[in-house]
């Protein structure tokens, strides 16, 4: 006879988490997400955007010249000696950069600033390295901004990013270690319910499926946001308090203080010097610290095949000789690690593709972000202690956002490219006082959607119209176009279908019969 008593007996699989564990860790979940989802859905959705802001940059400006293949030595020089030529007008001691990267625009880029008279330019070149336009892309360094530092000034917008990143990082791992079967449920959808399970399920399903994503992107972008308060801690930690010295770590030499005039920098040279080590290196930018004299410092950053990094900088001194480089191809881990932060953050690490992935998952963080808060609004309604009115508010502050950004690209268009942060403001306020007043959240959104949609197409029907008679030359520009007026009729359908359905008399609804023969 078999002994039954011990599997009988057996005692019950845990839960690798204990309950109390669960719910401590769902409570700070919901707080810490709480407290900060406007910033961090503001920075997801701009990020997003962010991650296609060169090829915005063409879409500004259809007709300037592309450069298909790295500018030869001859073209480098030319878009030296004519942005030398250009600054010198307003400028005594300027800064020249130079930047092309094909893998990621094909837009020469040629510029200068003096750090002392703020006087600065930027220009577009054609491949021969002649100047052919200025550079004019109002509405992407709006959009790179609002992600970047939310046009604070820079060092506490950087801070406040930065602090959104961590907020954005420990709320996505409260949020796995909450839901204990969050794994176990990864392709369980509910649909037919209640809203909230509905919600739950997409934001825990799209949670998890860019659960890496979501990681890198929020550690890198609190990396980078936090960087000031790292350089200040590395200081006093390395360097006595010298901010200097530390800057100089991270950002190689600056120049001297010998101002005496110079011939400028040999690119020819500086460029063949990094290829007798490096064969296969690509020119990707070029900084010249206080060009034309003796003090001069050139960072010149090339990029070697097989490295995460967007370019390593090499470090030549007024004489031209090689005084150093960057390491963050192949430094110590810390460099590289340094190295891989931007390209890992905005995806400009893997061309076209990685750039579209990059473009759904950050849609999907952004997702997960607002339905983060509806479910705790749907919590409290089924409970009943409702808040109608945060529901508006938080309807109105997530459609805030597109219908503020297309507006801001309208007026960019056809006003004044400085109305910019003006225009964002008003709509972002316009938005909310839609959702003070508003009889419901439902309503609320279709009103911002209906204007969302209306604006997206006044965008394209704008652009076409104003680029039309000179010919859009770059394909980019038709593409966004097109995805500008799509999104646009999409939203707009959302709203208008099922309010003319409800407007059809209820016999028209009923399914036709026919008389038997």
């Amino acid at each position: 006879m078999t002994d039954t008593s011990s599997s009988n007996n057996a005692p019950r699989k845990k839960n690798w988490l204990s309950p109390d564990f669960v719910r401590a860790m769902l409570a700070g979940h919901s707080a810490l997400g709480l407290a900060f989802a406007a910033l961090i859905y503001i920075v997801c959705l701009s990020g997003t955007l962010a991650v296609f802001v060169l090829e915005f940059k063409r879409w500004e400006q259809p007709n300037a010249p592309l450069v298909a293949t790295e500018p030869a030595p001859a073209a480098l020089e030319a878009a030296m000696r004519a942005a030398y030529g250009r600054a010198k007008m307003g400028s005594k001691v300027p800064d020249l950069f130079l930047a092309w990267d094909g893998s990621r625009t094909l837009h020469f880029d040629v510029s200068f600033h003096d750090h002392e008279s703020s006087a600065q330019g930027e220009w577009l070149a054609n491949e021969q390295g002649r100047i052919v336009d200025k550079a004019h892309a109002p509405w992407s360094e709006f959009l790179a901004k609002l992600h970047i530092h939310l046009h604070l000034p820079q060092t506490y917008g950087l801070f406040i990013v930065g602090l959104t990143g961590v907020a954005l990082l420990s709320s996505l791992i409260s949020g796995v270690l909450s839901h204990p079967r969050i794994f176990r449920d990864a392709f369980s959808f509910r649909l037919g319910g209640s809203r909230r399970l509905q919600d739950a399920d997409l934001h825990n399903r799209l949670g998890v499926w860019g659960l890496p994503f979501h990681i890198a992107v929020s550690l890198t972008g609190a990396l980078l946001g936090l960087s000031v308060l790292v350089i200040g801690v590395l200081a006093l930690a390395a360097y006595e308090g010298d901010s200097e010295k530390a800057f100089a770590v991270l950002i190689g030499p600056q120049a001297g203080k010998d101002h005496k005039l110079a011939p400028l920098p040999d690119l020819d040279a500086m460029i063949s010097h990094v290829r007798k080590e490096h064969p296969e290196a690509e020119f990707r930018s070029v900084h010249v610290e206080h060009a034309g004299t003796a003090g001069q410092m050139t960072h010149l950053s090339m990029q070697t095949p097989g490295h995460l990094s967007s370019a390593n900088p090499y470090y030549f001194d007024g004489s031209g000789d090689l005084v150093g480089d960057g390491g963050l191809e192949r430094g110590s881990v810390g460099q590289q690690i340094l190295g891989a932060l931007h390209p890992i953050h905005f995806g400009w690490f893997g061309g076209t593709l990685v750039k579209i992935a990059y473009g759904l998952l950050g849609l999907a963080l952004t997702i997960v972000t607002h339905t983060g808060v509806t479910i705790w609004l749907h919590r409290k309604r089924e409970k009943g202690n409702p808040e109608p009115f945060w529901e508006r508010i938080w309807a109105a502050l997530a459609w805030s956002q597109p219908f503020a950004l297309a507006a801001t690209a309208l007026v960019v268009l056809a006003v004044a490219s400085n109305l910019a942060l003006t225009t964002y403001l008003v709509c972002f306020g316009l938005a909310l006082v839609i959702g003070y007043f508003a009889p419901g959240e439902s309503a609320c959104a279709r009103i911002l959607r209906l204007l969302t949609g209306l604006t997206l197409c006044a965008v394209a029907a704008a652009h076409i119209a104003t680029f039309r008679s000179e010919g859009m030359a770059d394909p980019v520009s038709w593409i966004i176009d097109g995805l500008l007026a799509g999104c646009g009729l999409i939203l707009m359908a959302g709203v208008l279908i099922p309010l003319a359905k409800k407007q059809l008399p209820g016999r028209m609804l009923r399914k036709p019969t026919f008389p038997s023969l």
